[in-house]
């Protein structure tokens, strides 16, 4: 009976030790997949996710083949993401892309090498302050335009500020989010509620953890994009199991959320110290 007593724990243990690491690769392959699918948009959504992780967990290696994406859009979230991870390993792909043929890209470029003190970008935002390089054909006038709508559209005042309360402090290596935020609320279809819970996600009310946890099957996608967006931010490691359902999400852009937040707080699981929010659900 003891023998047999061993046995059936050693097996829950193996298989307690076996199934994290398993669903991590299944995080993994869910970001690959996504990044290599058909539909530009689903592209788009894995290089905003990937703004959640961290160069350390082969980020860069998902991130550099989508530089050479046909789509514009793909690849503005590509150099976007890069400019979160604020991390010099960054810098070889920022270069590259500050050389594509569309402006937006190679601006973007250009400002996430200035944060990293490279003198390219610097250079190159020289060059579009003296006219000698165009950000965009229309890059100003656009930003005019928006600047403008914000005076008169105070669901976009709301997103914009809650895009701006969604980047916590930053740690080299890891993603700052901006460009998961950023896609999150800019959809069509994104609402008040999803930029809300971003805009209190810095508050330390007791309150805020039974929200993100509510949040997390919240019947509107871009609320539960933005809960899985605080737990890997905040963050909430102990809504890390909780975000397990999520990676078979009806909506794509919150299962590749939660596959980036999954294997964020990989990281965090390991550390001793106990954070903030980190409690059993």
């Amino acid at each position: 009976m003891r023998v047999w007593i061993l046995m059936v724990l050693t097996t829950t243990l193996a298989l307690a030790q076996t199934e994290p690491s398993d669903t991590v690769q299944r995080c993994r392959s869910m970001l690959d997949e996504a990044a290599r699918d058909g539909n530009p948009d689903v592209r788009m959504g894995a290089a905003q996710a990937l703004s959640l992780v961290g160069v350390k967990d082969n980020a860069l290696q998902s991130l550099a083949p989508m530089l050479d994406d046909h789509d514009v859009s793909v690849r503005v979230a590509v150099v976007s993401t890069l400019g979160d991870f604020r991390d010099k390993q960054t810098i070889p792909l920022l270069k590259k892309a500050l050389q594509d043929p569309v402006p937006e890209v190679d601006f973007a470029a250009a400002k996430a090498l200035y944060q990293l003190h490279d003198p390219d970008g610097e250079q190159f935002l020289l060059a579009v302050v003296g006219r000698e390089s165009k950000a965009s054909s229309t890059y100003l006038s656009k930003e005019k335009r928006s600047a403008l709508r914000l005076l008169h559209t105070p669901t976009r005042l709301l997103i914009t500020a809650g895009i701006g309360a969604a980047v916590f402090s930053g740690v080299p290596g890891l993603g700052l989010g901006l460009s998961s935020a950023q896609g999150i609320l800019s959809a069509p279809d994104s609402t008040a509620r999803a930029a809300s819970l971003l805009l209190i996600a810095n508050t330390h009310d007791p309150a805020l953890t039974d929200a993100v946890g509510s949040a997390l099957s919240d019947k509107e996608w871009s609320v539960r994009a933005a809960a899985v967006h605080v737990v890997a931010m905040h963050p909430y490691p102990g809504f890390r199991q909780n975000l397990v359902p999520l990676l078979d999400d009806k909506k794509e852009a919150v299962r590749v959320r939660a596959a980036a937040a999954y294997i964020r707080l990989e990281h965090v699981t390991k550390e001793p110290t106990t954070r903030r929010g980190d409690t059993t659900h």
